[in-house]
């Protein structure tokens, strides 16, 4: 019976240290968990301005790529009338040639 009162006047003291253990304990916890929070909230800030850095790289390297392709079509055209300007040329060349060969055989 005396064992029974000594443990019920303990109980109180017992339930109080294990509910401030409790407490610490999930106090703890809770910080460990704000800290990942913070963690995994930089992280996702890094990772979204990441991502902003690529979109826009990607942009000026299509932006860049639309400038050479128009550079390469306007030099395609360039090849094509400076081969026009030649064939005539030749062609201009080769009349006044034979023109001279007609004079000569008359």
């Amino acid at each position: 019976m005396m064992w029974a009162l000594t443990a019920a006047a303990q109980s109180p003291v017992q339930d109080r240290a294990g509910r401030e253990q409790a407490i610490q304990s999930g106090q703890l916890r809770a910080g460990a968990a704000y800290n990942n929070l913070q963690q995994a909230q930089r992280e996702a800030k890094l990772a979204e301005q990441e991502f902003l850095n690529a979109q826009e790289a990607q942009r000026a390297a299509q932006k860049h790529a639309e400038e050479m392709k128009r550079q390469l079509d306007d030099a395609k055209k360039a090849v094509e009338a400076a081969r026009k300007k030649e064939a005539q040329a030749r062609k201009a060349y080769d009349e006044a040639l034979d023109s001279v060969d007609r004079a000569r055989r008359r």
